[in-house]
């Protein structure tokens, strides 16, 4: 189980010691670089790189490479796929790449996922080669091995409980359940309350994960699931310091209060990154859901852009345009198409 110390540095993590009990969740074209280190620099206990393939992974594709470079510690890197012996040798390249932990994504609903691969979520399906799988890359490397997961496939399927003790069986370190069943995609709300069968089904730390968007939130997940920690999915996305500040809610501790100004230098570090790793033409299309969700949040401050403002920040290709409407986003008339 996790220790709650209550002080900032001491959350004891299986073998790790994390700065808060909250981490971002694995984000398949989201948590890139850029958005893991900024939740990483704002206290989240770990950013989990956003899902590899085991066949990208080990064909050494760029881009899979790119994506999960490390930003922090501890670097958690998720691997997929369904064939052991190409799950193991993916996690063999991950863990001579640098991370620290490697996690098994059993709980992707992407079609594209759990379709033709029969990956991710389409593997609470088949518990033995769950098993299988979770023993191959246990054996294939010398760091924790976790697992991600659903409540399972659909209503008629939900047996988290069982694909939790298979891993624990077979060696995982720690668990992360997310409060649906794969059928369910992301429509309703998490039903934080029936992790609880998987606490009480194991004795491994247990991540809660699905509408955490809120210390509140994050409180009541933690009393409804028995879970150790959260993890803060979509709820980030344009606020990736919130993730460190539900963790110091949790733990009794005060947060930063970041002003306008530090959001708007947060959002340009994370779009400068973004330009850095993929090169100006892919950065620019890669950080256009980034740009849209920091104009989002900086809307709710009372700023943002008008129509033709958002228009342009998430069509120009020009970076320095870009800055300027980021800019003037967060903090006033800078530029044309600025709301009045």
């Amino acid at each position: 189980m996790f220790s709650h110390e209550q002080k900032m540095g001491n959350m004891r993590f299986g073998p790790f010691k994390l700065a808060s009990c909250a981490v971002l969740a694995p984000m398949a074209g989201i948590t890139d670089p850029g958005m893991r280190r900024l939740a990483m620099r704002f206290g989240a206990g770990i950013a989990v790189a956003e899902m590899a393939g085991a066949r990208f992974l080990i064909e050494a594709e760029r881009g899979a490479m790119q994506r999960m470079q490390r930003v922090g510690f501890p670097h958690v890197v998720q691997i997929a796929g369904r064939d052991p012996d190409a799950l193991a040798q993916a996690a063999r390249i991950a863990e001579d790449a640098g991370a620290d932990a490697i996690d098994i994504n059993m709980g992707c609903p992407a079609q594209r996922v759990v379709g033709g691969g029969m990956a991710g979520a389409a593997l609470m399906t088949e518990p033995a080669l769950a098993a299988e799988l979770v023993r191959a890359v246990v054996a294939a490397v010398s760091r924790p091995v976790s697992v991600k997961m659903r409540l399972g496939w659909d209503d008629s399927l939900r047996n988290a409980p069982e694909i939790a003790r298979i891993a624990e069986g077979e060696g995982a370190a720690w668990l992360t359940v997310h409060g649906r069943t794969r059928q369910q995609f992301y429509k309703g709300s998490a039903d934080w309350a029936a992790i609880r069968a998987v606490r009480e089904a194991v004795q491994l730390p247990l991540i809660a994960n699905g509408d955490c968007s809120s210390a509140a939130d994050a409180r009541a997940m933690l009393a409804q699931s028995g879970a150790d920690a959260v993890m803060i999915g979509r709820a980030a996305v344009g606020r990736p310091w919130l993730v460190g500040e539900i963790g110091a809610a949790l733990e009794g501790r005060a947060a930063p209060v970041l002003s306008p100004h530090d959001k708007f230098v947060a959002a340009r570090a994370h779009y400068e990154t973004l330009l850095d790793l993929f090169g100006v033409a892919q950065g620019v299309r890669h950080a256009r859901k980034h740009l849209a969700a920091y104009v989002q949040e900086a809307a709710h401050e009372g700023a943002g852009l008008n129509d033709a403002g958002r228009a342009r920040l998430v069509t120009t290709l020009e970076p320095r345009e870009a800055l300027d409407l980021l800019e003037a986003a967060f903090l006033g008339p800078a530029c044309d198409g600025v709301a009045a």
